[in-house]
Order: C-alpha cells, then structure tokens, then sequence
C-alpha cells in the first residue's frame, strides 16, 4: 500500500514539474487547431476565388475568340474594302487637273484614272459611298466632255480652214496621241463623239478636195500641151514605131518622179498621158491608205490604248496632198527610203505610208461593225478625191488613147492594187480595181480598131484610112510592121506571165493581119525572086526590129515571134535560091 501511495506521489511530483510544459503543450494545440481552421476557411475562399478566376479567364478565352474572329473577318474585307474607295474616290488632284487646267498631256493618265473611278461607282450603286460620289463623278464627266469637244473642234480648225496645213502633223502628232481622250468620248459622251467625228470628216473632205481639185487641175492643164489620140496602126507615125522604155517605166511604181502641181506654171512642161495618170495614183494611193489607216487607229471603237499608241509607228507620213505653199518648194523635200516607192517631192512636207506595212493587221479594225464604220468614214471624207480621179480617168480614155499608154496605165493599176492590198485598205482597192476594170474594154476596142485598119488595108479598102484609089506601097507596109513590132515589144516589157489571153490573143491577130497584108502586097509582083525577095525584106524588118527586144529575150513569147518570123524568112529566101537555080539550069 505504501509503495502504491510511494508511487503516485512521485507520479504526482512527476506531472507537476511538467505541467508548465502540458500547458504550453495544450496552447500549442491549440494554436495549431485555430491555424487549421484558418488554414481551412482560407483553402474554401481560395477555392471560391479559383472557381471564379477560372469563370472569368473562360469568359477571356471566348471573348478573344469573338475578337479573333472579327479581326480576321476585317482583314478579309479591309483589301475589298481598300480597293473600293481607292476605285471610287476621286482625289482632289484629279478633279483640279479636269475642272482647272485645260487639256493637255496630263489629261491622257488624269481621264484614265478618272474613267476607272466613273465606271466602278456605276457598277457599285448598293454601296452608298459610290452613290454619293456618283452625283460629283456626273458632273466631272460632263465637264469633261465640254472641255474635250472644244479641244478636239480647234484641233480640227486648221485643217478645215487651209489646204496649206500640214494634216499628217496634226494626226500623227498630236490626234492620235490624244486618241485615248477621243476613246473616252466614245465610251461615255457618244454624242459628243458623233458631232466630232463629222467635224472631222467634213475638215478632211474639204481638205482632200481642195488639194486634190488643184492638182487635178495642174495634171489638165499639163496634159493639154501634148494631146495624144489614138491613131490606126496604118496611120501612125514613124517616131511611133520606137520602143520607148522611158515612157514604159511609168507601168511601175517603183518608177521616174511623179509629176509635181508647181510644174504646170512652166508653159513648156510637157509629160506623156500614162506620166500624168501615175503621179494622180500614187498620190491617191499614199493620201488615201494613209487616211484609212489613220481613221482606223482614231475611230475604231475597239481600238485599246495600246493599240492606238502602236499604230503611231505605222502612220509615218510620206506622201501628201498636193498644196500650194508645198507647191512653191519642192526643194524642201525629204525622202525616205521606205516611203511610197516613187522617188518623187510631192510637197514640202509629205506624208509616208511604209510599202508592206508590218504589223498593220494589229491597228485595223477588229470588229465588222468597226469594219463598217471605218469603211464608212473613209468613203466620206475620199469621196471628192474619187470623183475627181475618175473624171481625169474619162479624159485619159474619151477620145481613146494609143494601145502603148494604155496598157501601161493599166499595168499600173495593177501594181498599185497589190501595194494597196498590202496596206490593207478595201475601199481604195475596190476603186483601183474599178478604173482597172474601166480600162480593159478600152484596150480591147483600141487593138480591134488596130486590127481592123490592117484587115481594110490588106483588102484595100480602107474606108476613110486609105481610098481606094491610093496604092499601098512598101514603105506603107513596113510602117505597119515596124509598129507592129513596136507593140510586140512594148507589150512583153510589159508582160510578166507569158500566158494573158488578152494580151497575146490580140497580138496574134494583129500578127495574122500583118502576114495577109504582106503576102497580098507581094501578090502583085509576078516575078517569083523579086516577089520572094520583098517578103525577105519585110521579115528582115520585123526581126530587126525584134532584136531590139534584147532585154527581154528571155520571153517564150518574144522567142516564138522570132521563130515565127525566121522560118517565113528562110522559106522566102529557100524560094529566091529555088528561083535562081531553076533560071540558071535553063
């Protein structure tokens, strides 16, 4: 029992020293339970602050994709949309340029720009921006197209009001260069257009006609110094009877100078008929191909900006109507080598169109309505121009010229026709094509009449040529071998191909005529070697002559009438041989 007692007590003493410890233990405990407890309701707020930062960075996360994709929907419209008001805005220095300043050079970009801006905001009437500008657009273009007919009505002033302007300078350097601003009138000012084009038309046709009325008129007046009329082949004149390859140049382009309006105040100027028609033609041919092609690149509405520009290369000016300032110094002529090839001053400043005309096809119409309107335009302003090559025509032809000439000018026709077609101007080929079609029915009627006054003479009746009571004498008949000749020879220098119908046919007749005529001439002689010796002399004429022919001795033709006329030779001198042996064996 004592030591139980013994052992609490020390269990006592034990617990009472320590008891300070316990207690500081307990508040320990305490301590930590409060700051488990605070621990704890600051991990609940915590969690309620998370959940609500995570709300809120959930709300963030779809906002920005709200704002992400109205960022990318605005950079899909802000191009369109740039593009938009750069397309209809009308700056404030483009207007200056149409309603300050008048037109010049920096119109060409300035109506450009301002046409792109006039047709977009038509095309884009929902948006009201380009229905407001629409209004302001209006009134520029109207401005514009005022300024542009004032513009263009006194760039036409000069050629209307004198034949003495030089028109290629005005088309090729100034019209065409501002052809983009006539494009424009075209496509939104169509009246204005019209009124200009017949402004234009009527100053080119007044041009036209004034200079080609005078020098028509100096062609005449030239032309009546040697009046030459057709004559049967038994009438002609010896100096008839000479091959003259001078006058026979004037079958080609490439040939003598043409004859220049000045020439016909020198009284004693005088040219062949065929000189005189070339030199009508060829001025007729560059004036008029160069016009179609100028009218082409001006007024055909399908002309792009570009095109237009490259046509300026094609329209190099060469050959001009005749005019009186131009006239009065041909000296100041300069020639160029691809210009139209007749080595000739028409005036003082001409105006070329290039022979083959590369590239060409690209300025010509490309349309058949511009087609129309360029074939339309042209006829307008060329037609005086036509009538009055056509009224030289009939002096050419009433009264009928000599064959020679004739065949000549016809030839040159032909070479012109191909130099147009080359150029690419229909209406002006259909007309040279027409004078060529006038001509071959005269040259038909010329060789028959020739025929027919051999045909009289062989039967010696001749019927107003020669009377009946008049011989028909040797030197009568080798007159009338030596212009047959003549033709011959001047026919196959005028004869590429061999084979023309009309051509050799008519010789031939011509050459069968002959041959009647001279076997009946030397009918008449009874004594076989003298009658044989006058046929040798006759052939021996006509192959002579035929000699002369050297620079075309190539001809299969030329080489067959040399035949032919050797073995007629040959078979009288075989006769004459015959003829003496049978007399010396008696």
């Amino acid at each position: 029992m004592a030591s139980i007692e013994s052992e609490n007590t020390s269990q006592g003493d034990f617990y009472q020293e320590r008891a300070k410890e316990f207690v500081e233990l307990h508040d320990q405990v305490e301590t930590s339970v409060n700051l488990l407890d605070s621990l704890e309701s600051f991990l609940s707020t915590f969690q309620k602050d998370l959940d609500a930062v995570a709300g809120q960075i959930s709300e963030l996360q779809d906002r920005s994709k709200d704002i992400e994709g109205r960022l990318k929907s605005r950079r899909r419209i802000e191009r369109p949309l740039s593009s938009l008001l750069s397309d209809i805005t009308i700056s404030p220095s483009l207007a200056a340029i149409i309603l300050d300043t008048n037109v010049g050079e920096p119109w060409i970009e300035a109506i450009d720009q301002f046409e792109q801006r006039l047709i977009t905001s038509r095309s884009r009437t929902r948006v009201k921006a380009a229905r407001d500008l629409g209004e302001v657009a209006e009134g520029l273009r109207i401005v514009a197209a005022t300024k542009l007919r004032g513009f263009f009505l006194a760039l036409f002033q000069p050629i209307r009001s004198s034949v003495t302007t030089n028109m290629q300078v005005i088309q090729t350097s100034v019209l065409l260069k501002y052809s983009t601003l006539f494009a424009f009138l075209q496509r939104q000012a169509p009246a204005v257009a019209n009124e200009l084009q017949r402004a234009y038309v009527g100053a080119a046709r007044l041009y036209y006609e004034t200079g080609f009325r005078r020098y028509a008129r100096s062609l005449g007046s030239i032309k009546t110094r040697t009046p030459e009329k057709f004559e049967p082949i038994v009438n002609m004149g010896e100096r008839e009877a000479e091959l003259n390859l001078q006058r026979l140049q004037h079958a080609k382009m490439d040939g003598p100078g043409v004859t220049l309006a000045f020439m016909a105040d020198n009284k004693a100027h005088k040219e062949p008929i065929e000189a005189l028609f070339r030199s009508l033609l060829l001025v007729f041919m560059d004036n008029a191909t160069a016009e179609y092609t100028f009218i082409t690149a001006f007024f055909a509405t399908s002309q792009s900006s570009d095109t237009v520009e490259s046509s300026l290369s094609l329209l190099t000016p060469n050959a001009v109507v005749p005019t009186p300032t131009m006239m009065a110094t041909p000296d100041t002529v300069t020639f160029e080598q691809n210009r139209s090839p007749v080595a000739s001053e028409y005036e003082g400043s001409s105006r070329h169109v290039s022979g083959a005309m590369p590239g060409i096809g690209s300025v010509l119409a490309s349309t058949k309505e511009d087609q129309a309107l360029v074939d339309s335009i042209w006829r307008q302003v060329m037609d005086p121009v036509t009538e009055y090559c056509q009224t030289f025509l009939k002096t050419v032809l009433e009264p009928m010229p000599a064959a020679v000439p004739l065949l000549t000018m016809i030839r040159l026709t032909e070479d012109i026709v191909t130099e147009v077609q080359k150029r690419r101007c229909p209406p002006a080929e259909n007309f040279i094509f027409g004078i060529r079609i006038q001509m071959w029915p005269v040259f038909q009627k010329v060789m028959h009449e020739h025929i027919e006054s051999l045909k009289k003479l062989a039967e010696g009746t001749s019927g107003g040529y020669f009377s009946r009571s008049s011989p028909v004498t040797d030197a009568t008949v080798a007159k009338a071998a030596r212009h047959y000749v003549n033709f011959f020879n001047s026919f196959v220098c005028l004869t590429e191909h061999e084979e023309e119908t009309m051509i050799f046919s008519n010789l031939q007749r011509l050459r069968e005529e002959l041959a009647k005529l001279i076997s009946r001439h030397t009918e008449k002689i009874t004594d076989v070697v003298a009658k044989a010796t006058a046929q040798s002399a006759l052939y021996e004429i006509i192959l002579q002559d035929l000699s002369k022919g050297t620079q075309h001795s190539a001809h299969l033709k030329l080489q067959k009438e040399i035949a032919h006329w050797a073995y007629l030779d040959e078979e009288a001198k075989r006769k004459i041989v015959s003829a003496v042996s049978g007399y010396a064996g008696r």
